[in-house]
């Protein structure tokens, strides 16, 4: 991302700003701090604040709503930006949340989407079918699917915003490796970063879809996780996706 935290082009400091599935809520306070005259909304189904969240200092332009994205939105009045990342396998019908997105854009404003390709490849042939995290990943994949929820919406973001009606869609690809294996600098931050969450949400976004859908049991799980563990941190593995 450049560094940036968004990269839609919304110009002025007056902005009201959504931010969809905002999590621990940390874009929507940075953004504040960013645009002290935007009024910003963050939502999500649940309150995911950390113990931080209500020490540190948030700006007060922002504010945080529990709100379900996919059900009908009540919003009395539209967006200058809407800012929707990271619900891969999250979110039951895309079109349906790009629809309602687009109708509480305001004529003029600019909507974003940043979401995952959840298909770990490797572009030196380092990342093989029979390693523990290629297993797990494949997997994993095939259970969000089960789930009826799309793990890899990236690659088609681009359209569903064109048929939800929005005009001047840009879309771009990052790819983001897995460790610090990258001789790029910056690469090789990004992956570290991108390990550092993988391996603090890996037990959350496994157990469940494992041991509910698929019929795994918990100590299952649990073994495969420990060799998917060794796997994301060996450098000779050089797994990356988009």
């Amino acid at each position: 991302m450049r560094n940036k935290l968004h990269l839609a082009p919304i110009g002025g400091q007056s902005a009201k700003i959504l931010d969809v599935g905002t999590g621990t809520g940390i874009w929507a306070i940075e953004m504040g701090d960013d645009y002290p005259d935007a009024e910003i909304i963050g939502t999500d189904l649940s309150a995911t604040q950390p113990s931080w969240y209500r020490t540190c200092k948030v700006p007060a332009n922002v504010k945080f709503e529990i709100d379900d994205a996919e059900e009908p939105w009540t919003f009395r009045e539209g967006f200058d930006f809407v800012h929707v990342r990271y619900l891969a396998a999250a979110i039951e019908d895309w079109p349906k949340l790009m629809r309602q997105t687009f109708q509480h854009t305001k004529p003029g404003g600019w909507a974003e989407f940043q979401d995952f390709d959840l298909t770990y490849y490797s572009e030196d042939g380092s990342l093989k079918e029979e390693q523990q995290i290629s297993k797990w990943i494949t997997t994993l994949i095939a259970a969000a699917h089960r789930f009826g929820r799309d793990p890899c919406p990236g690659s088609k973001l681009e359209g569903w915003m064109k048929d939800a009606g929005y005009e001047n869609v840009q879309h771009e690809k990052f790819r983001l490796p897995i460790g610090p294996w990258a001789k790029d600098k910056h690469l090789k931050t990004i992956g570290a970063w991108n390990l550092v969450q993988i391996e603090d949400g890996l037990e959350g976004f496994t157990l469940r879809l494992f041991t509910q859908f698929l019929g795994w049991k918990t100590e299952e799980v649990q073994v495969l996780l420990a060799n998917v563990r060794k796997d994301l941190r060996d450098p000779k593995i050089h797994a990356q996706f988009d």
